[in-house]
């Protein structure tokens, strides 16, 4: 699977692009599955009416270096399952995201994977207050990051929610191309795209979202009865050890493939 010039174009001037259909279905019905391994004792997969948050402050489980797994309000998120290969090959390792990847990064650049975030999941928020959705920039260095959907993901369904273009603004509120240090600015501009529309990256599952390093973004409430389920991954090059604490670029895809570079 090869990305399109215009689809490059799109990515290049919003900070994110949408792919459908591109997870392999075995993986995926095997990483449904693997889910409830990782659940309170109260859900059951076969009532929804079980699955609607928040999880109670007494069965909360905080991550440790130890124990990395985190569940907390209307947040599951199963890390530890990330780090086995058939999960690894479901994302970041599948075929057809691997080369595209590559096509925006540079073949033979990229870090092996040796494992990806795991399964982050959103709860129901049914009858709760839903609070207002605001957005973030990643704090870990890393060029690309990749969203994929193991389940369905209905409008207002806790999908992946961007603020398209941002990207090209909030990279030049760092002191550093990928580290975390922002700059006076940061904050100003983030308070500028709170207050505007994010888009609502819904799909179905095997999709995928690709994003920007510096693209603000959130994980918003989910306001459906479906769990969203999701696995995550961040693409970084070899270089990004030298490469991540030199100064913002004139031309902020430097760093990029030759073909990126020139759509």
């Amino acid at each position: 699977m090869k990305l399109s010039s215009e689809e490059l174009r799109f990515f290049k001037e919003n900070g994110f692009l949408i792919k459908r259909g591109v997870l392999d279905k075995v993986l995926m019905a095997r990483a449904r599955e693997r889910f409830w391994d990782y659940t309170p004792d109260r859900f059951s997969r076969y009532r929804p009416s079980s699955w609607v948050g928040p999880i109670p402050p007494e069965e909360e489980e905080e991550k440790t270096a130890a124990e990395p797994n985190e569940s907390r309000g209307f947040r599951l998120h199963y890390r530890t399952i990330g780090s086995e290969s058939w999960m690894v090959r479901l994302l970041a390792k599948d075929p057809a995201i691997w080369n595209m990847a590559e096509q925006m990064l540079g073949a033979g650049q990229l870090v092996d994977p040796k494992g990806i975030r795991g399964i982050y999941s959103t709860l129901p928020s049914g009858d709760h207050s839903v609070p207002p959705t605001t957005c973030h920039t990643d704090a870990h260095p890393f060029h690309l990051g990749i969203v994929g959907y193991i389940d369905d993901v209905s409008p207002g369904g806790g999908g992946f929610a961007v603020w398209a273009g941002s990207h090209k603004r909030f990279y030049y509120t760092f002191t550093s191309q990928y580290c975390n240090e922002p700059t006076e600015e940061h904050a100003a501009l983030r308070e500028y795209y709170n207050g505007q529309q994010p888009v609502d990256c819904y799909g179905k599952a095997g999709d995928i979202v690709f994003w920007h390093h510096r693209l603000a973004h959130t994980g918003p409430p989910n306001t459906t009865w479906r769990i969203r389920r999701a696995v995550l991954y961040e693409f970084a090059k070899r270089d990004i050890e030298k490469t991540q604490v030199e100064p913002p670029q004139k031309n902020m895809w430097r760093d990029w493939s030759p073909e990126f570079g020139q759509v």
